[in-house]
């Protein structure tokens, strides 16, 4: 009994990240605070990125007794530069950077027929250009430190399917997915695990039109074997896991938290 004890105790031990710090975009509601919290649960110093107010993810994550700092940045307008800069800032405040999580999002639903240009550029900006320039951003600082890091990114069930008035959001999600595992094969010899987390219909503002719509909230909730919406909280687990040292060997996954949607 003392044996199988102590197995448990070292095999938890590598989900901890005491001493981390992780940098959450989107961090102000819904899967980033969602994020942030349950880093901190888990030992993390939370850096929270997000061009709204952040203070109740800080608060609660300041509840937790963890440190955090607060970065005011709107992910339209991403350059190098400016991911450098915010990354920066995250080593300046908080001593270093070990992970980073790129939840940010945006989508518009629309006929394919009527996307507006300027849609299609912006939801590509935030949600996949910026992604790249702060992961490139915060793997040179994971390689310059010599430590190694996690990088995760958040794809989506669209990653998988086309979807239905969405065209530009499933463009960018799909090329996330394409970039999580190329930026995994150039960057595992430096010890940087990059992975990405594909949320199924949760119940974050993103869906909220579809939840109201009596004519699609039916059926889609008829598709989802396990026969609810996620909550925020259902991501928590794998993202720390993903975070942690227990997923040392994992690089490219896509790992989806759906509700048994993909597999249907």
């Amino acid at each position: 009994m003392v044996f199988r004890n102590e197995v448990a105790r070292v095999i938890l031990d590598r989900f901890k990240l005491d001493g981390r710090v992780a940098l959450v975009t989107g961090a102000a509601r819904g899967l980033g605070q969602a994020f942030a919290v349950g880093l901190a649960e888990a030992g993390a110093d939370v850096a929270l990125l997000d061009r709204l107010d952040v203070d109740e993810t800080r608060r609660k994550v300041e509840a937790l007794g963890r440190c955090s700092h607060s970065i005011t940045h709107d992910l339209s307008e991403t350059t190098p530069e400016s991911a450098a800069v915010a990354l920066g800032e995250v080593k300046e405040r908080l001593g270093r950077l070990d992970i980073l999580v790129n939840n940010a999002g945006l989508i518009r639903r629309s006929p394919a027929l009527d996307v507006m240009a300027s849609d299609w550029e912006e939801i590509v900006r935030i949600d996949l250009t910026s992604i790249f320039y702060l992961s490139q951003a915060a793997a040179k600082m994971m390689v310059e430190a010599g430590q190694g890091g996690k990088i995760i990114n958040l794809c989506s069930i669209l990653s998988f399917q086309g979807g239905i008035k969405a065209a530009p959001y499933t463009a960018a999600k799909t090329g996330l997915a394409g970039l999580t595992k190329a930026l995994a094969n150039e960057w595992a010899g430096y010890g940087i695990n990059v992975n990405a987390i594909a949320p199924g219909y949760m119940t974050t503002e993103l869906t909220a039109e579809i939840r109201s719509d009596p004519v699609r909230s039916g059926p889609t909730m008829a598709r989802i074997p396990a026969g609810r919406w996620g909550a925020p909280e259902d991501l928590q687990g794998v993202a720390v896991y993903l975070a942690s040292d227990a997923s040392d060997y994992v690089h490219g996954a896509i790992i989806s938290v759906d509700g048994g949607w993909v597999g249907y």
